[in-house]
């Protein structure tokens, strides 16, 4: 007896775990048809005379009873089955790639797939995220619109002759019968891969990197696998469609319409769950077993190379979600996006390899040829890559427009920094314009400095009104305009929890963030709703749209790359603008980017990064000594007023 082992043993289990998926949509179907069975033999047995006689009422009822039973349960069936099949499972957005666009990317993995003795993956596409895998995009509700979606974009791969045939005709084999087309194998998966690998990665790395990877084509397109994978799909869309279902209507009869809709739906996702999990464990361990089987095929494929390719995967999610975190998501909030933001990431992991003291071994290294050099377009490719980036981290527009521009990395120190800190250098003087209001006692003649207009801009106001003791009864609330009814549990919170005995509690600061917060919650919901962004938006569509995103369709657009911001980190970062932009008024100082900090100010030609600690003396203790102090260093002016947006 043979023992089966290395790739073809995984393929095995991977085909039997696939078996005992497809036999319990099997048994399903087998339950669904059961009582039509039992209904079949009632009737023939009557008609027969075999079970009971036609005027026997007890057989006549049992008869009716089996028979309209056996018509709700093949109706009930049919409705799940049409859900499962017509559920669209939700697609990874991707830009896909053109074979004409990236040919050299292509014959890359097609020589790849010829090594692993593996089917080419059908296409290629980027993800702006650091990670690569397979995604089948062949389930029937959604084929036909991807495939006219992606009209010359996806280079779908003939059947390839088996070697050692010689000749260009079709393979021959037990796996293609040229006399029955509807016996082929299943179409081969796209192979999406990571855009920062694109960028970062020499070329022999990203081979090396996607060696495992595509060698999961080879299980992908079996069909007991290929079917397996779909009812599995199909079931967990099938869910997702009965929980929006069920979710309240808006229509002219919400209440008649839930009634009939809720239970409806209630049970196509309760089949689904249930089917789901008799099959969760068998799918699990088929896909463990696929997985298994590609990394044992991939072992003779550059495999050393794979080590120093898996080193520059960690290297480069680091530099990837620094970039995004702290030098895209300033420019996002404010309606810009950097367009090149892979090509930053070389930059931003460069930095970070001076930082560590790794220039040496890393200048040698990006001597050889960037995998980025296998696209004919890299910017093209690149800026697509960069606004879906934008799309999926924040939540944008699906295209640019006024209100959401491309910014390249030449002008982001003066298009994104200096406008940044002139809008939040704006935003907190008009705050302390309405404390000044709030604090006015009724019936009182305005203050001299109030009579002509707001009050002047200047760093040294916000400096007096973060030390100065509160104004009101027992340095209590400074009443609605700071922590009342607008503010609401986020004021409330704000105010309560750092209202204890500290220096930062005896000033303003605590009313001041609460109030900040409102008001910067209050703006991003404006934008929100004026671009209709967002997480609800983007589960039914884009702004305008009429049948959802092609792309985005069934997908959660955004995922915050950082938690809301506190109170208290709201007005250092407001009062750290206005520092800067004091400092660039008045001392000469300059705005600009670094690759993994983001926002940072220069003075003299050098960064100064050690604003940070006197900000927060100031905000969190109202001791101005530090700040002062390195206002003094710099040659800032705080008494002078600043320039405004």
């Amino acid at each position: 007896m043979r023992t089966v082992a290395g790739p073809e043993a995984g393929a095995l289990e991977a085909r039997a775990r696939a078996l005992a998926v497809l036999r319990i949509r099997s048994t399903a179907l087998a339950v669904a048809l059961l009582p039509a069975a039992a209904a079949v033999v009632l009737l023939a047995g009557s008609a027969t005379g075999s079970i009971g006689g036609s005027q026997d009422e007890g057989w006549t009822a049992l008869r009716w009873v089996v028979t309209v039973g056996a018509l709700v349960v093949l109706l009930l069936a049919a409705a799940v089955a049409a859900v499962v099949v017509r559920a669209r499972p939700a697609l990874t957005p991707t830009v896909p790639i053109a074979e004409e666009t990236a040919p050299d990317l292509y014959q890359l993995v097609r020589d790849l797939a010829e090594r692993l003795e593996v089917p080419a993956p059908s296409a290629i596409a980027l993800t702006p995220d650091c990670d690569s895998w397979l995604e089948d995009r062949t389930h029937p509700a959604h084929a036909h619109r991807q495939e006219r979606r992606d009209r010359g974009a996806l280079a779908v791969e003939e059947p390839r002759p088996v070697r050692g045939t010689g000749g260009s005709g079709p393979a021959a084999g037990p796996d293609r019968v040229a006399d029955r087309p509807e016996r082929r194998a299943p179409r081969a998966p796209v192979l999406v891969i990571g855009s920062p690998f694109l960028w970062w990665m020499r070329v022999a790395e990203l081979r090396a990197l996607l060696a495992p990877v595509v060698a999961g084509t080879g299980p992908s397109v079996h069909p007991d696998i290929a079917s397996a994978r779909r009812f599995v799909r199909g079931l967990d869309a099938a869910v997702a469609v009965a929980a929006r279902g069920g979710e309240p209507s808006s229509g002219p009869a919400p209440a008649l319409v839930a009634a009939v809709r809720r239970p409806a739906f209630g049970f196509v996702g309760w089949v689904a769950r249930l089917l789901l999990r008799g099959c969760r464990d068998q799918a699990a361990e088929m896909e463990r077993a696929v997985a298994a089987a590609a990394s044992e095929r991939a072992q003779t494929v550059d495999y050393g190379l794979r080590i120093v390719a898996q080193e520059q995967v960690g290297l480069a999610y680091a530099g990837w979600d620094r970039l995004l975190t702290r030098v895209a998501l300033p420019a996002w909030r404010m309606g810009r996006w950097p367009s090149r933001l892979d090509a930053g990431v070389v930059s931003a992991l460069t930095e970070l390899s001076r930082r560590d003291r790794l220039a040496e071994g890393f200048t040698s290294r990006l001597s050889e040829r960037p995998a980025c050099d296998l696209l004919e377009e890299p910017g093209v490719m690149d800026e697509a890559t960069s606004l879906l980036a934008a799309r999926l981290f924040h939540g944008g527009p699906a295209e640019p427009g006024p209100d959401w521009s491309p910014v390249d990395w030449g002008a982001y120190p003066e298009e994104v920094v200096d406008r940044k800190w002139r809008q939040e250098a704006a935003r907190l003087n008009r705050l302390l314009d309405e404390r000044d209001d709030a604090h006015e006692p009724v019936g009182a003649a305005p203050a001299p400095a109030r009579a002509s207009g707001p009050g002047p801009a200047t760093l040294a106001r916000v400096i007096d009104r973060l030390t100065a003791a509160p104004t009101g009864p027992a340095g209590g609330s400074d009443g609605g305009a700071d922590g009342g009814s607008e503010g609401g549990a986020d004021g409330g919170a704000d105010g309560g929890s750092e209202g204890g005995t500290d220096g930062g509690s005896r000033s303003g600061a605590p009313r001041l963030a609460a109030r900040l917060s409102v008001e910067v919650a209050r703006e991003e919901a404006a934008a929100t709703r004026a671009h209709g962004q967002g997480r609800a938006a983007g589960a039914e569509g884009p702004a305008g749209g009429s049948g959802g995103d092609p792309w985005i369709d069934g997908f959660a657009p955004a995922f915050p790359l950082q938690p809301p911001r506190t109170g208290r980190e709201l007005l250092a970062d407001h009062v750290t603008a206005m520092v800067c932009c004091a400092a660039v008024d008045t001392a000469g100082a300059a705005p600009g980017l670094d690759w993994l900090d983001g926002p940072a100010l220069f003075v003299g030609g050098r960064r100064r990064a050690d604003l940070a600690q006197p900000v927060l003396s100031l905000v969190e203790d109202g001791d101005d000594g530090p700040l002062r102090a390195w206002l003094g260093e710099v040659g800032v002016r705080p008494e002078k007023p600043v320039r405004l947006v």
